[in-house]
C-alpha cells in the first residue's frame, strides 16, 4: 500500500481503506487456492484485535490465523506463579504483580486466594507502583513479580537500576520476562504445525526493530510482517503476507511504519543489557527455551528475590485437561479444549489464557461464537 503511514487508524475506514484491503487478500488468496495458508500472530493484543472486530470471520475460506505464544501471562509456567506464591507467603514480604498475574492458578492455588489467605499481594500497574511500596516501607520486603516481553522489560530494567542506585536493598524481583523470537523459532524448528508466515508483534518490534526477525525469514523461509493494531493494521499485513507468499519470496516488511524502524530503540535495548542477561527460559506449552528469558546481572543478585529469600521454582506441571499449552503452539483453537466453557471460564479459569485479557481463550470466549 503506499498511503501515507501517519493517516492510518480511525481515518482510513473512512477512506473505505478497508473493502479494498478485503479486495486484495481474496485476490492473493484466490492466487493461492486451493492451497490453504497459516498465519500466527504473537501478540496478544492482536489476539484481541482481532477477535473484537471480527476479521477471521472476513478473511477467504483458505486463509486462517493462528494465535501463538503472544500473552506474556500465559506463556508463564506454573512453577514461576507456585514460586511466587512462596514468596508472598513469606513473614515481612510483599508481592507485587499485575492484575492478571494475581489470577493464574498454581499447581494447587492462586496468589488471589493466597491474598484472601493473608499472604501480602499487591497489585500494581507498573514496576514503579512496586518501586513506591519499598520506598515507604524501608522494613518490608518488596518483591515486583516481573512478566512480560521485550515492550515492558525497559521499564523493568529502569526500576532496578533505580533500586540498586539509591541502594533499596528491601526492593527485589522476580524476573520472568522473555523475548519473542526464540519462541518463533521455537515453533519453526518444531513442526508440529505448519505456518506461511508471521504477523509480528507491533508494540515489542518499537523496541527490538525488525532486523531481529530476519534471521528466522532467511533461516525457515518464513514471511514476516510487523502490524499495528487497528483493523486495517491487521488487514494490510495480511495482505502483505499473502503477496510473499504468492511471490515465494519471504522477507521481513513492517506495516506498522508510523513506530516501527529496522534499527529499533536502541537505548532501551542499552538499558536491558545493563541490567539483565539472556538465559534459558521455561515457557508454558513450549519447554525450555535456549536464551529466551532474561536473568539479573551477577552484580545485581542482591535484588534478585530467588537468591535473596533462597526460593526455588518448583518443576513445571499443567492443571489437568488444561490445553492452554496447545493453544499457545497454535495446535489448536480454544473450543477444541474439553474445558473451555464449561469448567474453565473467566469467573473459574482453569489455564491462564482464559485468565488474561490479551489469552486467546478469553479472546474466543468473549467474542467468539459458543
Amino acid at each position: 500500500m503506499n498511503s501515507d503511514p501517519q493517516a492510518r487508524g480511525s481515518r482510513l475506514a473512512a477512506r473505505g481503506f478497508v473493502p479494498e484491503l478485503l479486495r486484495l487478500i481474496a485476490e492473493r488468496a484466490a492466487r493461492l487456492a486451493p492451497r490453504a495458508v497459516r498465519f500466527m500472530e504473537v501478540c496478544g493484543t492482536h489476539t484481541m484485535a482481532m477477535f473484537r472486530s471480527g476479521i477471521r470471520a472476513m478473511l477467504p475460506p483458505n486463509v486462517r490465523l493462528l494465535s501463538g505464544p503472544g500473552c506474556p501471562v500465559c506463556v508463564t509456567p506454573m512453577g514461576m506463579v507456585d514460586a511466587a506464591i512462596e514468596i508472598a507467603r513469606r513473614p515481612g514480604v510483599c508481592l507485587a504483580t499485575f492484575g492478571d498475574m494475581v489470577r493464574v492458578p498454581g499447581s494447587r492455588t492462586s496468589l488471589e486466594r493466597a491474598k484472601a489467605e493473608g499472604a501480602d499481594v499487591q497489585m500494581v500497574y507498573s514496576p514503579l507502583d512496586a518501586l513506591k511500596l519499598a520506598e515507604a516501607e524501608p522494613g518490608r520486603t518488596v518483591v515486583f513479580f516481573a512478566i512480560g516481553f521485550e515492550t515492558t522489560t525497559p521499564a523493568v530494567a529502569a526500576t532496578v537500576a533505580y533500586a540498586r542506585d539509591r541502594g533499596l536493598r528491601n526492593m527485589l524481583f522476580l524476573a520472568a520476562n522473555k523475548v519473542i523470537p526464540p519462541a518463533m523459532e521455537a515453533i519453526l524448528a518444531g513442526g508440529e504445525v505448519k505456518l506461511d508466515g508471521f504477523l509480528c508483534p507491533g508494540h515489542v518490534s518499537v523496541i527490538t526493530g525488525s532486523a531481529i526477525y530476519e534471521p528466522l525469514a532467511a533461516k525457515y523461509h518464513a514471511p514476516c510482517v510487523v502490524t499495528g493494531f487497528e483493523a486495517e493494521d491487521i488487514l494490510e499485513g495480511i495482505a502483505m503476507l499473502l503477496l510473499q507468499v504468492v511471490e515465494a519470496a519471504p522477507k521481513v516488511e513492517i506495516q506498522y511504519k508510523r513506530w516501527v524502524h529496522r534499527e529499533g530503540n536502541a537505548k532501551a535495548r542499552e538499558r536491558v543489557a545493563e541490567v539483565f542477561r539472556p538465559c534459558d527460559a521455561a515457557w508454558r506449552g513450549l519447554g525450555t527455551i535456549p536464551m529466551s528469558g532474561l536473568e539479573l546481572r551477577p552484580e545485581l543478585r542482591g535484588h534478585d528475590a530467588l537468591q535473596v529469600l533462597g526460593i526455588q521454582v518448583p518443576p513445571e506441571l499443567e492443571n489437568p485437561g488444561c490445553s492452554c499449552g496447545e493453544v499457545l503452539r497454535g495446535l489448536i483453537e480454544p473450543p477444541e479444549c474439553s474445558l473451555f466453557a464449561s469448567r474453565c471460564t473467566p469467573a473459574t479459569p482453569v489455564g491462564p489464557c482464559m485468565v488474561s485479557t490479551e489469552g486467546s481463550c478469553a479472546a474466543y470466549y468473549k467474542y467468539g461464537e459458543r
